[in-house]
């Protein structure tokens, strides 16, 4: 069956790379249609001649299926809050896609090709951020697709808000034709919650690098010891993700001058004769203790991206057909647990690697904590200008909104439906959370990348001159799009301006 990896996600939503349909694929889901429509004659069959949820209990005539498709999709696109953007809302179609062409949803192949014109032409539905519990699919968010797929509704197109029937009818698209299940077979998936999940999958991994590369570039700033991310002392503590964090730290700041050996200390004869050091002998733990931290954020990614992409592989509907069982079996594949917990922990680990971020811009902050670098960094004049006092409240203020949103969603179901939706996974509302925790680390993210390359214009000439390779390529990224700060001037544009490259720009671990 047809399988896609984040990878290929990544080339299909941000890239916009076409999708091409195999044609042995496009044929199985043919013959699970065709299965269907022959199985269904003369079963009573959910979805195809029963009402849906509670009202699955009431038979519908045979006039009348055709219009249930239809209903189905109208009724449930009550969707509200913000549209999600052109990345995510690619994604979405793409689950929805990956899901189709596993070939046991009994859809027909007009759906499959709709969604891929969808894709090819740049179309983009309207799909709203509130609205599903995350059981028995993504119900509202993936009625909004499926009303645009027939022609109603809203797209995007160039970031344009227009009617759907007026885009399709210029692209020669024309309205899909629902036949059989085929509202049902839209509305009834993980597809909104699991697309969501990917593309935040993605940006989380560019974000752990950079989080990596700021540690990286504080601790060559400070001039720290390199024991502690040195493979010796990492790999006695037996974690994949603190190990590879540690190797990727030694791999960031090879060829400095700066970053000091502990050997150094230990011939220090000097040393030995005071009773008091002026240079602390261990970091602050936001300096020392990266591998430690980051390494679980790590490890919690990397799992989830393995959650996510079986998701994206499976088929989660119901009922599931299967030919090669001459069956129909209904269950609850659409229920969205698994996206669910991994999107709670995956919001829960940005905030942690906010939180190290923050700490580590709080310490440059602090004279009296580096005893390196004046108060807020500032190269003015010390009561008449602020330097990065006003942007480190900027900082602390997103990280404290993220620390309130970590609480689990995944444990927050509320009944619904006349009960019958009993207890459901909330995964769309964790994945929406778990990108509003991601946009925040972002920003505060922006905020102490700008604050480590203005510590790296306050060292002295022969300092600066010692940095790694990497960090001398990292600081001129960032100095084309931020400024040294000596006067007061608005940093609201410069750190945007970090925001979008930092976020946008591929930087995989």
């Amino acid at each position: 069956m047809n399988r896609i990896s984040l990878a290929q996600i990544e080339q299909y939503a941000f890239e916009k790379k076409e999708f091409i349909l195999a044609e042995d694929t496009l044929h199985q889901v043919s013959q699970s249609f065709a299965f269907l429509t022959n199985f269904s004659k003369d079963k009573i069959i959910y979805g195809i001649n029963t009402g849906f949820g509670p009202m699955a209990q009431y038979r519908i005539e045979t006039d009348q299926l055709n219009n249930l498709q239809y209903n189905l999709i109208r009724s449930h696109s009550s969707g509200v809050g913000k549209p999600l953007n052109e990345i995510y809302a690619r994604a979405v179609m793409l689950a929805r896609l990956n899901s189709f062409l596993q070939a046991n949803s009994g859809v027909s192949t007009a759906v499959i090709k709709q969604l891929v014109a969808f894709l090819n032409n740049g179309v983009v539905p309207e799909i709203f951020e509130h609205g599903s519990v995350g059981a028995s699919g993504d119900l509202v968010q993936l009625s909004h697709l499926g009303l645009n797929l027939i022609g109603e509704g809203y797209v995007y197109e160039h970031g344009l808000r227009r009617k759907t029937a007026e885009v399709l009818a210029e692209k020669a698209i024309k309205p899909l034709k629902m036949e059989l299940r085929d509202g049902l077979g839209l509305i009834n998936g993980t597809s909104c919650m699991t697309g969501m999940a990917a593309i935040n999958i993605i940006y989380a991994k560019r974000l752990v690098q950079w989080a990596i590369t700021a540690s990286s570039m504080i601790n060559e700033a400070i001039e720290s010891f390199d024991d502690s991310f040195s493979k010796q002392l990492n790999a006695v503590k037996h974690h994949k993700g603190q190990q590879m964090v540690a190797q990727h730290m030694r791999d960031f700041v090879a060829g400095s001058g700066l970053i000091r050996s502990r050997e150094e200390l230990f011939r220090d004869d000097t040393a030995m004769q005071k009773t008091e050091f002026e240079r602390k002998i261990q970091e602050y733990y936001s300096i020392r203790c990266v591998p430690q931290i980051l390494g679980p954020v790590l490890d919690t990614i990397q799992y989830a991206q393995e959650v996510v992409e079986n998701e994206l592989n499976s088929t989660n509907d119901n009922p599931i057909v299967r030919p090669e069982d001459d069956n129909v079996f209904h269950g609850g594949n659409f229920h969205g647990d698994y996206i669910s917990l991994e999107m709670d922990k995956v919001k829960l680990v940005l905030t942690k690697l906010t939180m190290l971020m923050e700490r580590q811009l709080n310490f440059l902050m602090n004279s009296k904590l580096n005893g390196k670098f004046p108060p807020f960094l500032n190269a003015g004049t010390w009561g008449l200008n602020f330097g990065f006092q006003g942007v480190q409240f900027t900082a602390t203020s997103t990280t404290a909104e993220s620390q309130a949103l970590s609480t689990s969603v995944y444990v927050h179901s509320i009944p619904n439906n006349n009960d019958n939706q009993d207890i459901v996974s909330m995964g769309t509302n964790s994945a929406v959370i778990a990108k509003q925790v991601l946009e925040n680390a972002f920003q505060v993210m922006s905020i102490h990348i700008m604050a480590i390359c203005q510590a790296i214009d306050l060292l002295h000439p022969e300092e600066k001159e010692k940095l790694s390779p990497n960090a001398k390529s990292v600081y001129a990224q960032i100095r084309e799009r931020a400024q040294f700060v000596t006067d007061d001037v608005p940093q609201f544009e410069s750190i945007a301006a970090v925001f979008e490259y930092i976020k946008e720009t591929p930087f995989h671990l």
